[in-house]
């Protein structure tokens, strides 16, 4: 695959701005290289009027799209395709339905990766909303399901929602599979 390609992918897939250092590192290639195809990419971009855009933002590159498409954008968000929740998204919603109240750096723990993007997807949808603040440092929110949510699953209460005792499997099936998955263990 060639720079550009590798390059162009990476942003694809970004949940927020990469700096020109970071994309340099990935690719194996010099700061100035990357910064002369990110120009180059931005240039294409608008020559080529992309529904998309290369934008430098917060110390980083990302992808966005293209001003001009927002009616467009605004019409698919109300289509059935769009309303459907990724499954990091239903990850997500779960471990804060369950957990409430629960900050963002909880919901990644449990997770075992950044949810940050699926948080905000699901505020944006009104499913889950900021309850308050932790009196930590830097004030940590915590969130919680919404009456939207309850009306979505057809509950009247969080209390109706299922025991997760019912979806987690027994702790000598988990002692198994940790076993065989730890190193040097066949």
């Amino acid at each position: 695959m060639n720079e550009k390609a590798a390059l162009e992918a990476i942003l694809f897939v970004a949940e927020a701005p990469i700096p020109t250092g970071e994309l340099a590192e990935v690719l194996e290639l010099p700061t100035t290289r990357v910064e002369e195809l990110l120009s180059q990419m931005a240039a294409d971009l608008h020559a080529r009027e992309a529904g998309v855009t290369l934008r430098e933002v917060a110390g980083g590159w990302r992808l966005y799209s293209h001003p001009d498409a927002y009616q467009y954008l605004e019409r698919f968000a109300s289509t059935a395709t769009a309303r459907k929740l990724s499954s990091a998204a239903l990850e997500t919603l779960a471990v804060i339905a369950y957990r409430q109240p629960v900050s963002r750096g909880q919901i990644s723990e449990i997770r075992g990766v950044d949810s940050d993007s699926a948080v905000r997807t699901l505020e944006r949808l009104g499913l889950v909303e900021e309850k308050d603040r932790l009196p930590l440092p830097g004030n940590p929110a915590v969130y919680g399901t919404t009456e939207l949510f309850l009306e979505r699953l057809g509950l009247r209460s969080l209390q109706e929602l299922p025991p997760l005792a019912d979806h987690v499997p027994p702790a000598d099936f988990v002692d198994t599979l940790e076993e065989s998955l730890r190193p040097g263990t066949t």
